[in-house]
């Protein structure tokens, strides 16, 4: 026997695991969104009574359906003519209701008068949309100025009205031709009253 080392090899049993092949990950198909207006777009503020028409948008998926419970975010301008909700803050966050609507809740305008933007958006499982509305913050017509047309409205309407009934009697009388004249011109002429029977 020659001197040496001798090798020993123990075999085991093998057991084989069977490596799971990697199973394709399908993601759910992603619904597409649309926002439409409802309220508020081309509408304009009163800077004076700090009132403004809070934006409504509705949230439907490709079919047109409402979606609820979608989260829908209004953001207003940081500078210029913009606004706040009730917190104070620029933007706020709410949800749909069972008809996909949400309200942008306690709008007010700020001093600036103009034209902004309302940039919205809504997330609905996955998916997201966003849509542009437009409000002008101005100040309204000044009462007096509103008066003064009323009144100037109010004197051609007396005197056209003064010229038919003139007319409608078929006589023409110097005097009351004078008077309809003056009455138009919005100045009134002196002069003596005449009485006389009836016509």
């Amino acid at each position: 026997m020659r001197g040496g080392l001798t090798v020993c090899v123990i075999l085991s049993p093998v057991w084989l695991i069977s490596a799971q092949q990697p199973q394709e990950t399908t993601m759910p198909t992603v619904a597409t969104i649309n926002i439409g207006t409802v309220e508020g777009d081309g509408a304009i503020n009163s800077i004076r009574l700090r009132r403004a028409h809070e934006p409504v948008v509705q949230v439907v998926g490709s079919g047109g359906e409402p979606l609820s419970g979608a989260t829908v975010t209004f953001l207003l301008p940081a500078t210029g003519p913009s606004g706040s909700f009730l917190d104070g803050g620029l933007s706020l966050t709410t949800q749909t209701d069972s008809q996909g609507k949400a309200v942008g809740r306690g709008l007010r305008p700020n001093s600036i008068a103009g034209q902004f933007r309302i940039r919205v958006t809504a997330l609905w499982r996955g998916s997201q949309g966003a849509v542009t509305l437009v409000q002008t913050n101005a100040e309204p017509v000044s009462k007096s100025a509103h008066s003064k047309t009323i009144a100037i409205i109010a004197i051609i309407a007396g005197a056209a009205a003064g010229g038919i009934a003139i007319a409608a009697r078929g006589k023409s009388n110097p005097a009351d031709t004078a008077a309809a004249t003056s009455v138009a011109s919005g100045s009134i002429s002196p002069g003596a009253p005449s009485f006389g029977p009836p016509h």
